[in-house]
Formats: structure tokens, sequence, C-alpha cells
């Protein structure tokens, strides 16, 4: 078996409260191979945007510990955990998270510049015209449809071939057919690229294609499927 890309050991993360300790999420662990995919389920403030911060580095948890790529996260400090987001992670939201100032094709070539590739236009290209937006290459955010625009995210999000793409609700915007379009096109690229895909999801059926399923409530770990 490979080693894991991405592990989480006795998770914990309590935080203080006017009535007291209020625990947010409590004593979790799982396990993920490079190529894996994981649905995170339950109802809204069971817990899994905090799961999905924790597992990302972008929260330090209570007690327990997370390895990502190889690196104890709670042994680095905010700029080495960002750094190893920068060189394993991508992320895809609900809201996109596109700059308004940049066309499709600035978006996705923005972090590819940022880590100085000398492709970074070519690959962005590419890409966009895998996501088929080839021919929207020069519209803004605001030219393009609310499916258009999650699928310059996605493009964006797989620019910098991440070993784990944390997807928050990627479905959640867009209507069922452009959501199952989006769909397809996650698990497409998580089989070519072979990235680990870790999805906070309300939607059951998105949540059925994943390799594995969590659902929380309450913060606590309630049931877990397992291929």
């Amino acid at each position: 078996m490979s080693a894991s890309i991405l592990k989480a050991q006795n998770l914990s993360k309590v935080v203080p409260s006017a009535e007291g300790a209020l625990i947010i999420l409590h004593d979790l662990s799982l396990d993920l191979q490079p190529g894996d995919s994981m649905a995170i389920v339950g109802s809204s403030g069971s817990g899994k945007s905090t799961l999905l911060g924790l597992l990302a580095g972008l929260d330090l948890p209570s007690s327990g510990e997370v390895t990502l790529a190889g690196n104890s996260l709670n042994d680095l400090d905010e700029d080495q955990r960002a750094q190893v987001r920068a060189d394993h992670v991508g992320f895809v939201f609900q809201s996109f998270q596109l700059l308004d100032s940049l066309s499709a094709l600035e978006n996705v070539m923005l972090p590819l510049e940022l880590d100085g590739l000398r492709d970074a236009r070519e690959r962005a290209r590419d890409l966009l015209d895998r996501v088929g937006l080839g021919q929207r290459l020069t519209h803004y955010p605001r030219q393009l449809s609310g499916g258009e625009q999650q699928r310059v995210a996605i493009a964006r999000a797989f620019a910098a071939e991440p070993d784990v793409l944390f997807a928050d609700e990627p479905t959640g915007n867009l209507d069922s057919h452009t959501g199952a379009h989006i769909s397809d096109l996650l698990f497409t690229l998580n089989q070519e690229n072979g990235t680990t895909l870790v999805l906070v999801t309300h939607d059951e059926r998105l949540a059925q294609r994943c390799r594995r399923a969590i659902r929380l409530e309450g913060g606590q770990l309630v049931d877990r499927r397992e291929p």
C-alpha cells in the first residue's frame, strides 16, 4: 500500500464560549492514500468545514495530529504550513473565489506565475480548454455563468498539479445539471492526475461517487463508508 498522503489521528477542536468549552470536533481519525476520494457529509454546524480547515492546515487542532504529504502540520508555524499548501494543495470553494479584475485565463495563470513557471500561459490555456472554456479565455468572471466560474476555479485548482484537492460545497451554488457536469469534471481530473479529493458536500449523489465517506453530527463521527 502507498504511503498516506493525508492522515489525521485523534483530531479534536475545542473553543471557549460563554457557556464553557464548546466541542466543535471530537476524536476523529482518517487515512487517505494518493488518488483517494472522500466525502465529508453532515448537517449544518456538524463540524464539516472545521475538519476541512484542520486537514488543510488552515487551523490547528486542540489535540491530535494532521500529516499532509509527509509533513506533520502541528510541528510547523503558519508560514511553513502555507508553504506546504502551496506545494501540495488545491482548493475549490462554493463561492468560486475568482479575482474579478482578471480574465479566466489570468485567474488560472496567477498561481502558476507565482510559482515562477515559464509556460504559465500555455498550461492555463490547456486547462481551460480541458474544462470546456477554450473559447472564454478573455472573459471576466462577471461575464461567465456560475458553472463557468466554477470550471475556471477547478482549472485554477488543478493548475499546480496538487497532491490533495479540498473542495467545500463545490456544487452548492449550481443547478442540478451544471452540478453534475462539475462533479464529472472533478472526478475525471482526480483520476487523470492521481489527485486525492476531499469534498465537503450536502449532495448525497456527489458523496456516493467518492471512494470513502464520513458523516459528522455535533462534531462526532457517526458513520463511515470504506471501500
